[in-house]
């Protein structure tokens, strides 16, 4: 049998702008009390899988949550945590700390008046960053595509260093990020939920094809 690599993707743990419905891209927020006891419940849950590396974002939500789980690992004496900026969620540029839904709200009606997007899509998504890119006055929101080039970068670099070596990776990051890189993985890739935190989406990588084990994942709190 062909020799593949695992990689487990879990979103960082609940922080205060999650809570207070905020865009949270490149800002720094700390976990919540909730936050960090479902990390606990994630890693737990998790305890008994053996990791051969772990890659985080360079934000400290994820490198926070990666600790945690590492915690709860019964093999993780030898992993050290490698952050990598090309991680990172979407950056929101002046949008950062706002209230979500009305800057949501906002891209949603001026992204409706020239295209006609179908409900919780991708396409629609893609959409939506532009959007919000277009509407920050100062320019630094990132697009689509340079968002998704950036991740992709990081991908690649994960490949080169794990594929065909029958390694499981942890790699924590974001929900956006993640769903992103579900999207460019996996070709039928058609989940329109949005990633709940501490959850794990699995993805095995063999003979040149990825193949989805779970996403979203919950089910093993413990």
């Amino acid at each position: 049998m062909s020799k593949g690599v695992t990689f487990y993707f879990v979103r960082h743990g609940e922080t205060f702008l999650n809570r207070y419905n905020r865009m949270q891209g490149w800002t720094n927020a700390p976990l919540t009390p909730e936050g960090i006891e479902d990390v606990h419940r994630s890693g737990r849950g998790l305890k008994d899988i053996r990791f051969d590396a772990v890659y985080t974002s360079d934000l400290m939500r994820t490198i926070e949550t990666a600790k945690i789980i590492l915690d709860e690992n019964t093999s993780a004496d030898h992993l050290t945590i490698h952050p990598m900026k090309e991680f990172r969620e979407v950056g929101f540029g002046s949008h950062e700390g706002l209230p979500a839904r009305k800057i949501w709200e906002e891209a949603d009606a001026k992204a409706r008046l020239h295209h006609d997007l179908p409900e919780g899509t991708e396409v629609e998504i893609k959409h939506f960053l532009d959007t919000i890119a277009e509407l920050d006055p100062y320019h630094d929101a990132e697009n689509y595509a340079t968002f998704w080039q950036r991740v992709e970068s990081g991908l690649l670099t994960l490949l080169n260093r794990h594929a065909g070596t029958d390694e499981t990776i942890l790699v924590v990051c974001h929900g956006l990020t993640i769903r992103n890189l579900l999207h460019g993985l996996v070709a039928d890739f058609d989940e329109n939920e949005a990633l709940q935190n501490a959850s794990v989406s699995i993805v095995d990588y063999r003979d040149g094809q990825f193949k989805m084990e779970a996403y979203n994942q919950t089910d093993h709190f413990a």
